[in-house]
C-alpha cells in the first residue's frame, strides 16, 4: 500500500510541474527564418582546381615553355647524331640501300 502512495505522490509531482510551464514568446517570423535555413541551397564551392593559382599556372606555363626549348634543341642535335652514323654506315658498307629487298621489309 505504501508503495501506491509513492506512485500516487510521482504521478500528483509529475502533473504539478505541467501546470507550471507557461507560453514562451516567439517570433512572428521563427518558423519562416528556421525553413530558409534549412532549406536554402547553399553554393558548393568547385574545390578541384582551387589549388592551380594564377602564379601556380604562370610558373607551370614557364616551365613547359622551358622543357619545349631544350627538347627542341636536343632533337636538332639528333638530327646531327643521325646524319654523322648514315655517314659512318655509309663508309663502311653498312648502309641499306632502297635497292635491296629483305624479308622483314615486305
Amino acid at each position: 500500500m505504501d508503495r501506491d502512495r509513492n506512485i500516487q505522490n510521482k504521478i500528483d509531482e509529475t502533473l504539478n510541474v505541467l501546470e507550471s510551464i507557461e507560453k514562451v514568446n516567439v517570433s512572428p517570423f521563427f518558423k519562416d527564418k528556421t525553413m530558409n535555413v534549412l532549406f536554402t541551397e547553399k553554393e558548393e564551392v568547385q574545390t578541384v582546381w582551387s589549388w592551380f593559382t594564377p602564379k601556380l599556372q604562370l610558373a607551370t606555363l614557364l616551365c613547359v615553355v622551358v622543357l619545349n626549348v631544350i627538347a627542341f634543341t636536343k632533337l636538332e642535335e639528333t638530327s646531327a647524331y643521325e646524319a654523322n652514323i648514315s655517314e659512318f654506315a655509309e663508309s663502311y658498307g653498312l648502309s641499306v640501300s632502297d635497292d635491296d629487298t629483305s624479308i622483314l621489309n615486305n
